[in-house]
């Protein structure tokens, strides 16, 4: 099984990151939206966001409880296979979700206020509290589904303080943003964290790999490549460091070793390939 790494603020860091980007990108679709609602002098439809961000927050909650109690369930290989299955479910997840964001990020306000301009036009309320609910929702399910692929390599103590931490420090850049006085460059942003959720993505397909070969479902071929651990000790403090954030291996399998390359190449080809697009930025 994974080592538990002990408390420290990198292990806090990795479920950090997820919840503050997560939460930043929740928080930022519903400031575009009450934003919209004020400007247009629509005030009395703020309401209808909010009932649909708390039901989309409430559900995203019950998911992640749901999730968090079936892993603690298995033990023994069955563990193993659901801890590789969740851990290269997330990695695949993220990957999708940071790119697919990044190509939003020019023209999601102008979607945003034009969903809410016909759903008001159309006179539906429900159309409108649906726009905050499906945003919020999405996000809080990846934010569950992400958080429990931390779990598997950190303490829940370290995984709910960096998760909570995240999602205040989320919400209160949210409200600065929404009272006006700063501005914030979306795609620098995801710029900026899809490049270390991508480096955080490639260390949870190896760990992925590495309960699936515990299980006995990937062969091993060679077991150790090579072992630096002397040089830099996966339980250390530099090593827990890298393992934390990206995924370090002082003694990985060969499967490990062609992965973890293979995956960075290929996504962050992707990541900074030219986005074709003319809409002006959110």
């Amino acid at each position: 099984m994974i080592y538990r790494i002990k408390f420290g603020v990198i292990e806090i860091l990795q479920s950090f990151l997820i919840t503050f980007r997560e939460g930043l990108e929740m928080s930022l679709i519903v400031v575009i939206v009450l934003a919209y609602l004020i400007r247009t002098g629509r005030v009395r439809f703020v309401n209808q966001v909010w009932i649909g961000v708390s039901l989309a927050t409430v559900l995203s909650i019950i998911a992640g409880g749901i999730l968090f109690t079936v892993g603690a369930a298995f033990e023994g290989r069955n563990e193993e296979i659901f801890e590789g299955v969740a851990m290269i479910l997330t990695a695949g997840v993220l990957t999708w979700m940071i790119i697919w964001m990044k190509g939003q990020a020019r023209g999601i306000r102008g979607q945003l206020e034009g969903q809410v301009e016909l759903a008001i036009t159309q006179g539906s309320t429900f159309t409108l509290a649906g726009i905050a609910f499906l945003a919020v929702i999405r996000e809080g399910l990846e934010t569950a589904l992400f958080l429990f692929g931390v779990s598997q390599t950190t303490t829940p103590m370290q995984t709910g303080l960096g998760g909570v931490l995240g999602l205040l420090v989320a919400v209160a850049v949210g409200w600065i943003l929404y009272r006006g006085s700063h501005r914030i460059n979306f795609r620098s942003f995801l710029t900026s964290t899809g490049v270390l959720l991508i480096l955080f993505a490639a260390g949870l397909l190896a760990h992925g790999i590495h309960e699936f070969q515990e299980a006995g479902l990937l062969p091993i071929f060679v077991e150790h490549v090579w072992d630096i651990n002397f040089i830099i000790d996966e339980k250390g403090t530099m090593g827990s460091l890298l393992k934390g954030l990206f995924g370090y291996n002082g003694n990985p399998s060969l499967l490990e070793v062609i992965a973890y390359p293979a995956y960075l190449i290929l996504a962050l080809a992707i990541f900074f390939k030219p986005i074709r697009e003319t809409s002006v930025d959110a």
